[in-house]
């Protein structure tokens, strides 16, 4: 008797797909796996304080402007003689507490149907409530580090003027960093989207380019980075009331992030901090998504960064 083939297999239909994307707002699990493919989605926060500070109680407690000298300055040790014995300098103690940030949006169910492919729906939904959360954290803690360095360097010229000296700057804001010599390394530089078309393209800067390299950004459009340092661009809009001012820092010892990490039930979390969680309103033939991301910036070591005034 002839046995019918199961090729070719069924394709999926549009009840199909509708279910899936349901199943999906409904498991925690799914919809984390789901916020991990929106990896473009990053925190100027995390690269710009990337120590990570354990909350406790809704608050951390750390330490502030911490020397890193002993008391007391190094001796001549004669032959066989003991090493004179010095005590670590402490820090001010300072307690920080953490603060949950958050927005919902609502999914309709028609939003879901009419949207193609349907999947989008919900990583429009996804984008949404992440991006303002981001934007969010990203604008408190710039406002916390622009509250907590007080070094300043003053730029040659404004970076759109033909007198620029845009390397100059740099190079003079890191030494004056380094002359301090508590053992700072600048390694990250926060300029606005504006000031970062400047560098792009300024002429000076391309005629110290390798020639037809693949890093240039006349071909990929990204500095990643220059003189030392990564780059990180944000909006105007987000820097210490609207002025376009540079910021250079040694990420590794101006701070961190104190993120209260423990996942309360019915959440998904991204890799960005980013906790989410949606909920079925049947009445409504919608679902509501909330996000959420509970933390504080702490700024342990404001001599690690300095700003690079008149570059307007």
């Amino acid at each position: 008797m002839p046995v019918a083939s199961p090729y070719p297999l069924p394709t999926v239909s549009v009840s199909d797909e509708l279910k899936t994307i349901h199943h999906l707002l409904r498991e925690p699990t799914l919809l984390a796996r789901r916020m991990k493919q929106l990896d473009d989605i990053k925190f100027v926060a995390d690269l710009l304080l990337p120590q990570r500070f354990r909350s406790s109680g809704g608050a951390v407690l750390y330490e502030e402007d911490e020397p890193l000298f002993t008391d007391r300055e190094v001796e001549s040790v004669a032959p066989g003689a003991e090493y004179p014995f010095a005590s670590p300098q402490t820090g001010v103690p300072a307690v920080a507490s953490v603060t949950k940030w958050g927005q919902a949006t609502r999914l309709t169910d028609e939003r879901i149907k009419r949207s193609l492919p349907m999947g989008g729906s919900v990583d429009w939904a996804l984008r949404k409530v992440t991006n303002t959360v981001r934007r969010k954290v990203d604008r408190l803690t710039i406002a916390a580090i622009a509250s907590k360095i007080t070094a300043t360097y003053a730029a040659a010229a404004a970076w759109d003027n033909a007198g620029a000296k845009m390397l100059r700057d740099i190079e003079g804001a890191k030494a004056k960093v380094e002359d301090l010599e508590l053992g700072h390394t600048l390694d990250m530089m926060l300029i606005s989207n504006e000031k970062y078309a400047d560098l792009a393209t300024d002429e000076k800067v391309a005629s110290l380019r390798r020639r037809e390299a693949s890093d240039n950004p006349v071909y990929g459009g990204l500095i990643d980075v220059f003189a030392g340092l990564k780059v990180a661009k944000t909006s105007v809009g987000n820097l210490p009331g609207g002025v376009d001012d540079i910021w250079l820092i040694d990420s590794g010892s101006l701070g961190g992030m104190a993120d209260e990490v423990e996942q309360d039930p019915g959440y998904a979390t991204a890799p960005n901090g980013i906790q989410v969680q949606v909920e079925r309103i049947a009445r409504r033939d919608a679902h509501d998504m909330w996000a959420r991301r509970i933390t504080v910036p702490v700024i342990t070591d404001p001599a690690a960064g300095i700003r690079i005034t008149g570059s307007n």
